[in-house]
């Protein structure tokens, strides 16, 4: 049991209120409005999201933009969980034993949501379906660890595995909810989750899963890059196996965390000092590799570059402009202050595990609300991410260079042509 407060021993307070089904189905309805100001505000400032991802524009202008049809979709959806929040605490009454019986009923919502994202085209003929059929292509390719070619929406395949990483936990939950729910114990699905539900593997393996996909997926581009013509602009691939070996940085922090967790589990003994350790290690290269990851590859700032090159003059001046530094010649998205902070915010939020480490707030990590709460915080933090990622690729692909990119690619530092000069932003001078 953690420290959570508890009403009883299968229930913690959080979950007498919120229970965990119902907390995978928040997330979810929040990635769609998430999703749905994605693309809105990449629209408002001109960025062609759909282009990108290779998704159909609309066939006239009296039909609503895609942003639209999300919100929609997106206010359907919280409507109907709204409702359903209502009818459950209406009759539960924050009381235990009706809460553990009533959990058929957020069950029933995650069914619906199911049902709603993915297979209403089969049961309402009517209800436009276009963006949730290109979903269902899309994840039944990546399931897999597939990958689309760069004219059939690579990057649309690598921007939704990369979201599912972020959603690793949630995708977890959800596996314990539905476990809790059909063992053979009585164990209630809205009680207080058993995360080894499963066995000593389930659980971990869930967790690595969307890291595996993001790294079959590099190792496919590699594949692809090494059969094809070699450039200067291309290269010979390294870039991808530098980037699957971020994502396998995820597998150690996942084995420890299990190794601790399944310790000793009979005489409650602290795991040995050991697994904690190691623990700590992986967290922390994860972290800072994921994190140089996002500044000079998946956003192509030139922060790192500037930091450590002894030519920082000849990066950030062209024709006698200064670029700001650490960052690159055209920014859609904000004022150079913005990426300031959003670097900043990444950096924080991917360390968010070194709670863990205090004494005071370490215990206090492990409670269901805390939980939830650093799931929300993963969650905004790619939300955030999103926006600067297709910012990235839409500048690479207008950008006039010496060679052709498909959408996708990353660049080395060598191959970076951070001295191109796009249209600034308008706060610059």
């Amino acid at each position: 049991m953690d420290g959570d407060p508890a009403v009883e021993p299968e229930l913690d307070s959080f979950s007498l209120t919120f229970p965990l089904p119902y907390r995978v189905a928040f997330i979810i309805v929040l990635a769609v409005w998430a999703w749905g100001i994605n693309l809105h505000y990449l629209y408002l400032i001109g960025i062609d999201v759909p282009s990108l991802i290779r998704y159909p524009g609309r066939a006239s202008p009296h039909h609503p933009s895609h942003h639209l049809s999300t919100y929609r979709l997106a206010t359907a959806l919280s409507a109907l969980l709204a409702f359903s929040l209502v009818v459950f605490w209406t009759f539960t009454h924050r009381d235990p034993d009706l809460v553990l019986s009533w959990d058929w009923l957020p069950l029933s919502y995650l069914f619906v949501l199911v049902i709603l994202l993915f297979l209403a085209p089969f049961f309402f003929k009517n209800l436009s379906h276009g963006g949730r059929s290109r979903l269902r292509s899309m994840l039944k390719r990546i399931s897999v660890g597939g990958l689309a070619e760069a004219k059939d929406g690579k990057f649309g395949d690598i921007l939704l595995a990369d979201v599912l990483t972020s959603y690793a936990k949630v995708l977890a939950d959800l596996f314990v909810a539905l476990c809790m729910f059909f063992r053979t114990d009585g164990k209630s699905a809205s009680a207080r989750p058993d995360r080894g539900c499963g066995g000593t593997f389930a659980v971990p393996m869930i967790l690595a899963l969307p890291s595996l996909i993001r790294l079959r997926q590099c190792l496919i581009e590699y594949g692809r890059a090494r059969r094809g013509l070699m450039s200067e602009t291309t290269g010979w691939g390294g870039q991808h196996l530098a980037n699957a070996l971020k994502y396998a940085t995820a597998f150690p922090v996942i084995i420890f965390s299990a190794l601790q967790r399944n310790s000793n589990p009979e005489n409650h003994d602290p795991p040995p000092v050991f697994y904690y350790r190691a623990w700590i290690a992986a967290c922390l290269v994860n972290s800072l590799y994921s994190f140089y990851w996002d500044v000079a590859k998946d956003w192509d700032l030139t922060l790192f570059d500037e930091l450590s090159s002894s030519t920082r003059g000849d990066l950030r001046m062209t024709s006698g402009q200064e670029k700001p530094f650490g960052l690159r010649w055209r920014l859609h998205v904000g004022p150079p202050a913005l990426y300031y902070g959003v670097i900043a915010l990444d950096l924080l939020l991917r360390c968010t595990w070194s709670l863990k480490l205090s004494p005071h707030l370490g215990r206090i990590t492990d409670w269901e609300g805390s939980i939830f709460v650093i799931e929300l915080l993963e969650v905004f933090r790619r939300w955030i991410w999103i926006f600067f990622r297709v910012e990235t690729e839409w500048i690479r692909n207008t950008n006039s260079m010496g060679g052709t990119l498909e959408a996708g690619d990353i660049l080395l530092p060598d191959y970076h042509d951070h001295n191109h000069q796009g249209p600034k932003y308008e706060d610059d001078d």
